[in-house]
């Protein structure tokens, strides 16, 4: 028997936050993402290929710019916009778990949340902390490839001291401004594609969890890059799959992390 939609017009009871997540929850997300990919494949593709076909018009646009170094910028704030991506992939599972009808309309449709924008307020938030760190990363660039006398259109440039100097820099803020971009968004959107709530209380339960359970979402934070960046070296093509399973796997972490 098929399993009706609840009512979002009545409220779920305030978020309880688990403070005794495990790295084996960790593996148990990835095993459940892979799962969901498997079933659930024509969304993971799509979305995927969403995401490929993004990273590719990105790198083309640097390319034929003649800013072939802005690619590393590119690629590092990448992950960024990837939660926003997922929430598709965020409402499969979520009707895959609870034995509701899958459709296309369904899952597109969980951009819009509950009809009260709260998804698309994050996603305004996503393309400002994108655009926020091409900005910091053009400083940076400034700062330190100035007095070579080399511009973006050349690799060489970033192989010179001061180049060396401006990889190491930007790389150590760049870390630090996606760990908390991941905080913010890790538990808020899947949070918002489940429950009606408004995207601040998403954020402060997401940086709550991160908190509470520090060490693993330390490590799942970890998982993600070093997946993603695997999964971006040949043309960005391993997205179609790293994306999803991963989106799917954000999904159950947060059903294991939010109660």
């Amino acid at each position: 028997m098929e399993v009706l939609e609840p009512d979002p017009a009545i409220p779920l009871p305030p978020p309880q936050v688990a403070a005794d997540l495990a790295f084996g929850d960790l593996g148990r997300a990835l095993a459940a993402g892979w799962r969901d990919f498997l079933g659930l494949a024509q969304f993971g593709m799509f979305f995927g290929g969403f995401y490929v076909l993004a990273g590719l018009l990105i790198g083309l646009a640097a390319i034929n710019g003649g800013e072939p170094t802005w690619l590393i910028p590119a690629m590092a704030g990448f992950p960024l916009v990837a939660p926003f991506v997922a929430v598709g992939l965020y409402e499969a599972s979520r009707r895959r778990e609870a034995g509701l009808a899958l459709s296309w309309r369904a899952v597109l449709g969980a951009l819009k949340g509950h009809d009260d924008d709260q998804i698309l307020s994050m996603g305004v938030i996503v393309f400002v902390a994108f655009s926020f760190w091409m900005i910091v990363a053009h400083a940076i660039f400034a700062v330190f490839m100035a007095e070579s006398g080399m511009g973006g259109e050349s690799i060489a440039a970033l192989l010179t001291p001061a180049g060396l100097m401006m990889l190491a820099v930007g790389s150590a803020v760049g870390a630090v401004m996606a760990f908390a971009f991941y905080a913010m968004t890790v538990i808020s959107l899947p949070m918002l594609v489940e429950r009606k709530v408004d995207f601040l209380t998403a954020i402060i339960t997401s940086f709550k969890v991160v908190r509470t359970n520090f060490a693993v979402m330390l490590g799942w934070a970890a998982i993600i890059a070093m997946l993603l960046f695997v999964a971006m070296l040949p043309a960005f093509l391993g997205l179609i799959v790293a994306l999803p399973v991963l989106g799917h796997a954000t999904w159950h972490l947060y059903r294991r992390a939010v109660v």
